[in-house]
């Protein structure tokens, strides 16, 4: 198996977590790994928290060794860095990694992609829009809907919207929409996880679930005869209890409607190893479910266990697509 990471935001804790968990993948693994990063950051993290790996570095994909046990660094450039703060140069490089990261595993040159934390300002001040990295991928596969996925040994969860205001998120909750991201959220916990009848819980979008249309009309007017439809949809539950009384457990995904709505729940109890999984893809992409950190970068202080996980639970997918495939 092939698998590349991206060095993300080069002024955030990026170079740092992924060197660390390549030096921890070791020689456990017969992967072939390859880093898309400016040759100089990689060199320049190496040496800063003193850490020895045996690898390579290369202009291009071609030009890779064949050994197994070698990581292969593709170099996009030159590139300064100033830790703790996203620059438009920085914005750049995170940019240029993922684009490169991106065309070799869409071209299927390498089997898993696994991107590191950038910085949406430090991006769109090197002039690129739509940058995250759920909409750009989603918008470089020709996918109009994806989803956004969270993943631990704890829970599995996914969002109804991705990174809109909160004032639009009652609007985007509609039929139409839910009938969308729970077709791809099926999909993937069948063909991804090997999830063939799930239980899928939803949460309300308003306090007490709406409190029979008291306190908001989204649960009476489009959740509940949605969640009707389907004998393992679930809900919605009031959220503050739903998480206090531990019902997430009983469910094998949780349906939140906009971010902060599930993700505070979700790294509260999936400290360090919850895993960003975009639903929907042709491609294979997790991601760490924390962000560039500008407040540490540089000290030797991140924790990499998150994008460990991701490395991990990309290959538990790669290889269930691979065995559905081979019993078509």
């Amino acid at each position: 198996m092939k698998s590349v990471f991206t060095c993300g935001d080069i002024n955030g804790i990026g170079p740092e977590i992924v060197i660390k968990t390549i030096k921890s993948i070791g020689n456990k693994s017969k992967d072939k790994l390859y880093i898309v990063s400016p040759a100089n950051v990689f060199l320049s993290t190496l040496k800063k928290h003193k850490i020895k790996l045996d690898f390579e570095i290369i202009n291009d994909f071609e030009s890779a060794s064949k050994r197994n046990s070698i990581v292969s660094v593709i170099d996009i450039g030159s590139y300064q860095q100033r830790l703790g703060y996203p620059t438009k140069e920085s914005g750049e490089a995170s940019y240029l990694a993922l684009q490169l990261a991106f065309q070799l595993v869409y071209s299927k040159k390498i089997d898993i992609l696994i991107t590191a934390p950038i910085s949406k300002d430090a991006v769109n001040s090197a002039g690129y829009k739509n940058t995250g990295h759920t909409e750009l991928l989603a918008k470089w596969c020709n996918k109009k809907d994806v989803v956004m996925m969270f993943v631990s040994p704890r829970m599995k969860a996914a969002l109804l919207t991705i990174h809109i205001p909160l004032n639009e998120v009652s609007k985007s909750i509609t039929n139409a929409l839910l009938k969308k991201k729970t077709t791809i959220i099926i999909n993937s916990l069948k063909n991804d996880f090997g999830i063939n009848t799930p239980q899928i819980a939803f949460l309300g979008l308003n306090p007490h679930a709406g409190e029979n249309g008291l306190i908001g009309k989204e649960e009476e007017l489009v959740m509940k005869p949605f969640i009707k439809i389907n004998s393992s949809f679930y809900g919605p539950f009031p959220s503050d209890a739903f998480f206090a009384q531990k019902i997430y457990k009983q469910y094998d995904l949780i349906i939140g409607n906009y971010h902060d709505q599930l993700l505070i729940p979700f790294k509260m109890i999936n400290p360090f190893n919850g895993v960003n999984f975009t639903a929907g893809l042709p491609i294979i992409r997790t991601s760490p479910d924390h962000g560039t950190a500008f407040d540490i970068a540089g000290k030797g202080i991140a924790n990499h266990n998150s994008i460990m996980q991701a490395y991990v639970t990309a290959r538990k997918i790669y290889l269930n697509r691979k065995r559905l495939n081979e019993s078509i």
